[in-house]
């Protein structure tokens, strides 16, 4: 068999295509593995307007990853499989359980089963998984060093209380870099299902001695993002608000941040992953490497839109959600050389330009906030106030 076939699943989501374009470039075949979802493509996706996908190395397979059948379809002629289908979204996950454990859990198991009980020519995985499995992360405290808090609590919250205590003297702590080693700490119905899959995958892989590769991505973000999801994706929700001149709702006191990394940046280091043997075996970080905080990211993107309504503190929070969290990238840099080389400022330039070339979409935060809200997810600390 040649062995320039290589499977993604999520094919069509905006990561999924940053890496085929790459493998074309390669001169890789591509086969992309997708159920178009409604809630990332809407209820008609402009495949053909896509110019990619009409290229001659590129296939596209319309199928559920739940279906144990597609698998044989799927599987065909591939020596390598990019496993990037999930549901994605961590509030949503906490009253979908079925549907997150079925798509995230059941089909990794099905991508595996057949693996396992029928002839075939895959010699590695890679998946992307979740930075949601650490939870809260890496702190350190003055007294105590690292330490690993848990997730805040309910009573926490009502009262104002965003930052975590030292779990261990009960003291100030600050945000560290998250490493590999971590305990993991899931704190959604999603990041439980994300750990699973780390775990069918490395305990299944080195059984059949396929080379197997773990990548706990950040917070993508990037040209190419569904723009009509409102369950995950924090700049696109932001951009269609600011496009519509509605203010910006910053959760707690909106200095909760995350790391940002750019979906090229992604895409170059699952293409690293997959064609070297160095990282087989291992999980790895893939982000910034740098912490921003919500009303950075939200003023950011306000100077390149505009809009001249301030953000402001909503006085919401979600139960689940983590404070801070950025990822220590000493191990992906070892293994595979890897560094990020899209700054935030330049990503999201970037971004933007791609985001006024896009209709605006229906903001669909509040119907998925009154969701929320109407399960006990969502609270309220205080008024809001405009920053």
């Amino acid at each position: 068999m040649k062995k320039d076939k290589i499977l993604i699943t999520g094919g069509l989501g905006f990561i999924g295509i940053e890496v085929a374009k790459l493998l074309v470039e390669k001169r890789r075949r591509v086969l992309l593995f997708d159920n178009l979802s409604p809630q990332i493509h809407g209820t008609l996706p402009d495949l053909l307007e896509r110019e990619f996908l009409h290229n001659a190395q590129v296939e596209v397979l319309r199928a559920d990853v739940r279906e144990p059948d597609a698998w044989a379809t799927a599987l065909k002629d591939v020596y390598c499989v990019i496993h990037l289908a999930a549901e994605t979204g961590t509030a949503q996950s906490m009253y979908e359980v079925r549907r997150y454990t079925d798509t995230n859990v059941g089909g990794t198991a099905l991508l595996l089963d057949y693996l396992a009980n029928h002839r075939h020519g895959v010699e590695k995985i890679v998946l992307a998984s979740s930075r949601s499995v650490y939870g809260e992360g890496a702190y350190l405290c003055d007294a105590c060093g690292m330490v690993y808090p848990s997730m805040r609590t309910g009573a926490m919250l009502s009262r104002g209380q965003w930052e975590p205590p030292c779990p261990k003297c009960g003291g100030a702590i600050r945000v560290a870099a998250t490493p590999e080693s971590a305990n993991p700490q899931p704190a959604s119905v999603y990041a439980v299902t994300k750990l699973a899959q780390e775990d069918l995958v490395r305990v299944v892989a080195a059984t059949l001695g396929i080379g197997a590769v773990i990548m706990r991505l950040q917070n993508v973000y990037g040209e190419g993002q569904s723009l009509k999801n409102p369950y995950t994706g924090i700049l696109s929700i932001f951009s269609n608000q600011l496009r519509q001149g509605k203010a910006l709702n910053l959760y707690e006191d909106g200095k909760e941040s995350r790391d940002f990394v750019h979906v090229s940046d992604v895409a170059r280091a699952i293409l690293l992953a997959l064609d070297s043997n160095r990282a087989d075996g291992y999980t790895l970080n893939v982000g910034s490497g740098r912490a921003s905080s919500v009303a950075t990211i939200a003023n950011l993107l306000q100077e390149r839109i505009g809009g001249d309504m301030p953000p402001c503190v909503s006085g919401h929070y979600r139960l689940g959600d983590i404070r801070h969290e950025y990822a220590d990238l000493s191990r992906i840099r070892e293994r595979l050389g890897f560094a990020p080389e899209i700054s935030l400022e330049a990503g999201l330039d970037r971004f933007v330009a791609w985001v006024r070339s896009q209709p605006v979409e229906p903001d669909r935060l509040p119907q998925a906030s009154e969701e929320l809200a109407a399960r006990g997810l969502m609270l309220q600390y205080a008024e809001a106030v405009t920053l």
